[in-house]
């Protein structure tokens, strides 16, 4: 007598596989883009950050050994391939894994439109060719409406903070943070510019410690209204 075999649960079909192929593969299903700078939160279950952590530790032991480094014998390096995932999935590129932080918004009861300045603001990211860091500081300029949603001035630290804690590249980053606030805010107008750092460029390469990348975004009525744009400008306390 032939005896009915039940099938084995996805839970037993997916065990051998990684769990950043099956992030990779939800992504695929629902046709969202996973480049290093976006945000893919919303397709991460609940434990597989520390599943992916593990996965991150094997292949940076990987490559560890691939250098000819012996972890086993230096006790400098014994757990750096544990350091290192965490420092990328929990620290430094933290803004892709997670979701946006909590904003709490409210009106804009007393209809202020004078130009508020917000800044400078700390930034650290990664630039998305060599990993190395960017660090730096943005000044935030919003024209506010009757309409426009007023937030704490330390979320614009935090929104800033989620958007850079991803590899980037700093005219993008600048970009999606001015669409961020944007979106949270819907002001009259918004002007953001970031000064930083590029290691890429001070720690290898040329190794120029000196240079800077400066680069603005202007929305709304800082487009076309070149005397509240100098304005933004000139209030700007930039040193060196």
């Amino acid at each position: 007598m032939l005896m009915k075999t039940t099938p084995p649960s996805q839970d037993l079909t997916d065990e051998g596989t990684p769990v950043s192929v099956k992030i990779r593969e939800r992504l695929v299903m629902a046709r969202k883009r996973f480049h290093a700078n976006d945000n893919i939160a919303e397709f991460i279950e609940p434990g597989e950050m520390e599943k992916l952590l593990d996965e991150v530790e094997i292949k940076m032991q990987g490559v560890l050994d691939s250098m000819v480094i012996d972890t086993v014998g230096d006790h400098n390096t014994g757990n750096t391939a544990r350091r290192v995932a965490k420092m990328y999935l929990k620290e430094v590129f933290n803004g892709r894994y997670v979701t946006a932080p909590t904003i709490t918004e409210f009106p804009n009861a007393e209809h202020l439109n004078e130009l508020m300045i917000v800044g400078p603001i700390t930034v650290r990211s990664a630039c998305s060719h060599h990993f190395c860091p960017v660090i730096g500081k943005i000044w935030i300029g919003v024209l506010p409406n009757e309409h426009t949603n007023v937030i704490g001035l330390s979320k614009y630290a935090r929104l800033a903070e989620w958007v850079m804690g991803r590899p980037q590249i700093q005219e993008e980053a600048v970009v999606q943070l001015a669409d961020l606030i944007m979106e949270k805010t819907q002001p009259d107008g918004l002007a953001i510019v970031m000064e930083a750092s590029h290691y890429c460029m001070a720690w290898r390469g040329v190794k120029d410690m000196d240079s800077k990348m400066i680069n603005s975004v202007m929305r709304g009525v800082f487009l076309k209204d070149s005397t509240l744009r100098r304005e933004f400008l000139a209030l700007i306390p930039r040193k060196g």
